[in-house]
């Protein structure tokens, strides 16, 4: 006899039965359970219990009283009934007068190869390197290898970067050649041995110095007051320049105080150290390029621009190096994103900013970040400085011996790609070039040389981040300043984060996906939001060629169709060869390398089975993540980004504006033919968007390194925003200000 089945078992086997997967109602944030005994207590829920806000209050109250006094008295003078109206320069809700004064107001954006400062009410910031040569017992060249970096028992270009960058550099060559061929450009079969050849026998001509028409004025040595030098004075300091200190010989050591994006701590010993470099840029760059002294350094106010995805220790460092060493009046800070906003006037657009070594993209909608869209990847227009050089080298450059520690070979190489590179394909053909290698105390040589499609490989690497060199990105990471960490709460680190920047991680290393779970607490965390179809975030490298697989299991790189109705998600995007939404060939017919790894054969697992999730500490999952190098390619990252930004609605109308307002800047964006071909590479992508993606650079023809610049000056001019921190709030407070000034959830 057959027992009767109980009502949940009968609705197992219907499949009606009711489970749960772990995956949240809604993307909205859920609010805690409120704490009973406190909930009708006031304490900290008022704005005069907030010492930032009452100041504030405190001063639009006395300036209310202030301009009520001026209508008064002007009315006593004149004896008329009419009131008169306030001047413009007056603020109707009283922030002060001298506040929105813009010729007082100074706007400062350091970046990793270029400092931008200038007063807000000027139309263009003064740019110089952001660097200072200073006396120290050896220079730059005497402690690093030279670049790019050479095998030491080669004697022949081809085997000076070994034979992975061999393979890599001809395989897009062939590539290269077959795009040309499709867009019916003429390829010549010989180009690249005709210019090996030429460039093999080309030897230098020696200029007399009353011939060279533009003598470079190195710097004297004698003019140093003990502060050094900076901006471009220091890179002209000659490399073999000594002076004699207290007896001793001394020479100039070259320092950047930023690299990557991140504060350079591997050149230096310690945090004092690193910060007084960059106050002492900052004070000699006020003092000579803005003429201020530093008595009236207190007399003005300053706008800080930092990066979208910043180190909290880096803004505390930056707030107290304002107030405490320079001593501002008063200091605000803003994103680089948002700045970029108000420079180009685009309420909602996808940012991309493309540095010297650092590539940012955002998507910012009604005047704000998306916190979830923001992505740093670690590469820019040095790398494909670097990168050019490689491959010039590979084809016999006549300047065999160029090294970019060298101060002057660093500008000449800069000088060579700003002349030559593009990413028009029409422009691919053997062309001759030119160039004056002036070194200090020595004569000018006149070099020629002939280039093929070098000008078009370098800046592809932003498509193939492989083609670049990422192995030293990350030494010296967290040496000398700790990972910040929450006040009430040490071991738990509070660095903003990004979920579009934690699935590039992830794409590299797939064990970071667990530590999105332990890092929320649970396991429904906004990765896991129940939507229709949505794409999976991590699962890049999931889908290879099937010939790289060989004999493994995966058979084909495309993907399964999910079942009708299932909710089976699809790789949003791919890092390999032949992915559903297309993509940019990979080096050695696999997935693309990025960092110090690389991905090939049949990927692993995407939740490895021998870690335990709960064992490990909000440190060591922050410590991976500090492991690994954030590279990917440009118009998968940026997809990543909009597809985080839209929270799954890839294809609504929200994804829609973002793919038609994507603005590209930086010094990168000065690229020749870079917008069309991210837009071209992005609609291969996503094919179903068509002619509904449009990239474009800054409008009004601004220069596109000055957007962020000049949007930070638009911003210091409002008087409506309240993100001044004074003297006081910092002497108070410290860094607890920032919480209750800046636009966003610091």
């Amino acid at each position: 006899m057959v027992g009767k089945k109980s009502g949940k078992a009968l609705l197992r086997e219907e499949g009606l039965e009711r489970t749960d997967n772990g995956m949240k109602q809604s993307s909205w944030p859920e609010p805690t359970i409120t704490n009973q005994k406190n909930y009708y207590t006031t304490y900290m829920k008022e704005p005069h219990q907030i010492l930032s806000l009452r100041l504030q209050q405190d001063v639009n109250r006395n300036n209310m009283v202030r301009n009520a006094k001026d209508r008064d008295r002007d009315l006593a003078r004149t004896g008329s009934t009419d009131v008169p109206v306030p001047e413009d320069d007056e603020d109707e809700e009283g922030t002060g007068r001298d506040t929105n004064d813009a010729s007082k107001i100074i706007i400062i954006h350091p970046g990793s190869q270029n400092l931008r400062i200038g007063f807000a009410s000027d139309s263009l910031p003064k740019t110089i390197p952001f660097c200072i040569a200073h006396q120290w017992r050896d220079t730059e060249t005497d402690v690093y290898k030279p670049l790019p970096i050479r095998a030491e028992l080669s004697d022949t270009p081809e085997e000076w970067f070994g034979e992975e960058f061999t393979k890599k550099f001809t395989k897009v060559h062939n590539e290269m050649k077959v795009a040309m061929r499709a867009r019916k450009v003429k390829v010549l079969p010989n180009s690249r041995d005709l210019v090996i050849k030429f460039n093999g026998t080309s030897h230098p001509e020696k200029i007399p110095e009353h011939n060279d028409p533009i003598r470079i004025e190195w710097t004297e040595v004698s003019m140093d007051d003990g502060l050094g030098f900076i901006g471009l004075e220091a890179q002209r300091v000659p490399f073999d320049a000594t002076v004699v200190v207290k007896g001793e010989k001394q020479k100039y050591r070259l320092r950047w105080p930023i690299r990557h994006g991140w504060l350079n701590e591997h050149d230096f010993g310690s945090a004092d150290g690193l910060t007084d470099c960059m106050d002492n840029i900052f004070h000699m760059a006020m003092t000579k390029e803005l003429g201020v002294s530093p008595k009236e350094f207190k007399n003005y106010s300053c706008v800080f621009v930092i990066p979208d995805l910043y180190d909290k220790k880096y803004v505390e460092a930056m707030l107290e190096s304002c107030l405490k060493e320079i001593e501002f009046k008063q200091v605000a800070f803003i994103q680089e994103g948002l700045a970029a906003t108000y420079g180009a006037g685009y309420p909602l657009n996808c940012l991309i900013d493309i540095g010297a070594q650092k590539t940012s993209i955002s998507c910012i909608e009604d005047g704000m970040i998306i916190e979830d869209s923001r992505i740093n990847l670690k590469f820019g227009g040095y790398d494909v400085t670097e990168t050019l050089v490689k491959m010039m080298l590979c084809n016999s450059f006549p300047y065999r011996d160029i090294d970019l520690v060298r101060r002057h070979d660093f500008l000449l190489a800069e000088e060579q790609k700003i002349k030559v590179c593009t990413m028009y394909h029409p422009d691919i053909y053997v062309q001759n070039q030119q160039f004056h290698l002036r070194a200090p105390n020595r004569p000018t040589f006149l070099y020629k040389y002939k280039t093929y499609d070098e000008p078009i490989l370098a800046p592809l690497g932003f498509f193939e981040p492989s083609l670049f060199y990422n192995k030293n990105k990350l030494v010296g990471r967290r040496k000398l300043f700790a990972r910040s960490t929450d006040a009430y709460d040490v071991d738990k680190p509070n660095d903003p984060e990004s979920t579009a920047q934690l699935a590039i991680l992830a794409s590299i290393k797939p064990s970071l996906i667990n530590s999105v779970v332990t890092s929320n607490g649970n396991d429904t965390g906004d990765f896991s939001t129940p939507q229709k179809e949505r794409p999976n975030p991590f699962n890049h490298l999931s889908h290879v060629d099937s010939q790289t697989n060989g004999d493994s299991r995966v058979t084909s790189a495309a993907t399964s169709p999910a079942p009708e109705g299932a909710d089976t998600p699809n790789p949003m995007f791919q890092f390999g060869t032949n992915g559903a939404n297309g993509g940019s060939p990979a080096p050695n017919g696999g997935a693309f390398q990025f960092g110090n790894g690389s991905h090939s054969g049949t990927p692993g697992p995407a939740f490895p089975s021998f870690t335990d999730p709960l064992a490990r500490t909000a440190h060591s999952i922050a410590d991976e993540r500090d492991s690994v190098l954030a590279i990917a390619p440009l118009d998968s990252a940026i997809i990543t980004s909009i597809t985080h930004a839209t929270k799954g609605d890839e294809t609504g109308k929200k994804a829609r504006d973002f793919f038609g307002n994507i603005l590209v800047i930086g010094g990168g964006a000065k690229t020749p033919g870079l917008t069309s071909f991210l837009e071209e590479k992005l609609k291969l992508k996503r094919p179903e968007l068509g002619d509904k993606i449009l990239v474009s650079t800054s409008p009004r023809d601004l220069d596109n390194q000055v957007v962020v610049w000049k949007g930070a000056a638009v911003y210091a001019q409002l008087t409506t925003h309240e993100s001044w921190i004074g003297q006081l709030e910092f002497e108070r407070l410290g860094s607890r200000a920032l919480h209750n000034k800046v636009l966003w959830n610091y």
